[in-house]
């Protein structure tokens, strides 16, 4: 692997709708060890800064699979988006357990800080996302963190969502596709909040978006996509207790059913488009 700067290492780069589509690798002191990500570098990027959208992930998935099965890039080519794709969890740090189920460590880290032993000392996702990768981003490309947004899908849309409402000064712009709306109320947000935060659930509140925003006004619009097909709609994704506790605080959100739509990357490269001209408007 070469290396741009400071320890960022290129894994890859390829030209991609007038830009470059790379991977990346840099040590995180966030997480205690090497963390990977991707980058979308749009033409518009080789002349000026350009405002900058970070992708979180769903479970299981990787710094790739977006940039990979999205489609996103054309759009992002147009529009002069920055795209970021982090990875989902640590990889190279290893902890006893983490690959015991697909849905909790490995590709499951929830963009959460661990407080729970042993996961505390490399599982610092929030930090990771909201602080440590974009300062690292707009000190290595040509990213304007002044205008930075944050969408993500499932797992991801969770994430999003809370690091929105987290972090406003950080995030001027975000959206959400099928989100898990109600991590404290649905099996996957319980199992991994017990394992990374420990029994006191007044600990997870500070990591559901259904909570966060009866307390927390994000300054911009909201933007929400839902596949009515959607196998986890029901057990697991839950929009409508976020919706509830929007109108509840006041907050103005839309979310977008969408009949037949299921929770894949076909959903998702279908309402790409839409997402990335939101955070453009937004961003400006």
């Amino acid at each position: 692997m070469s290396e741009l700067a400071s320890g960022v290492r290129v894994r890859s780069e390829q030209r991609c709708f007038g830009g470059v589509q790379g991977f990346y690798e840099h040590d995180s002191a966030a997480c205690g060890g090497p963390m990977r990500f991707g980058v979308f570098q749009p033409p518009q990027a080789a002349s000026r800064r350009v405002p900058v959208v970070f992708f979180l992930a769903g479970l299981t998935c990787t710094e790739e699979t977006f940039a990979i099965k999205a489609g996103a890039q054309r759009v992002a080519a147009e529009l002069g988006l920055m795209l970021v794709t982090p990875d989902t969890s640590p990889r190279a740090a290893r902890v006893t357990g983490d690959d015991a189920d697909w849905d909790f460590g490995l590709g499951a880290g929830f963009y959460v800080d661990a407080t729970a032993a042993p996961w505390a000392s490399h599982y610092r996702m929030s930090t990771y996302v909201t602080r440590e990768l974009p300062a690292l981003v707009e000190a290595r490309f040509a990213a304007d963190g002044a205008r930075t947004g944050v969408f993500g899908h499932s797992m991801g849309g969770h994430g999003a969502l809370v690091a929105a409402l987290r972090a406003p000064e950080r995030f001027r712009s975000v959206s959400a596709l099928a989100p898990i709306a109600a991590p404290m109320r649905c099996p996957w947000g319980e199992k991994a909040f017990r394992g990374y935060l420990g029994e006191d659930r007044a600990a997870w509140r500070a990591y559901d978006a259904s909570e966060l925003v009866r307390e927390r006004a994000f300054p911009g619009r909201v933007l929400v996509d839902q596949g009515l097909a959607d196998k986890f709609l029901e057990g697991q994704l839950k929009p409508e207790l976020l919706e509830r506790a929007c109108a509840d605080a006041g907050r103005a959100i839309e979310v977008r059913r969408h009949p037949g739509y299921d929770h894949s990357y076909f959903f998702i490269a279908s309402f790409v488009e839409d997402h990335l001209r939101h955070h453009a408007e937004a961003l400006g």
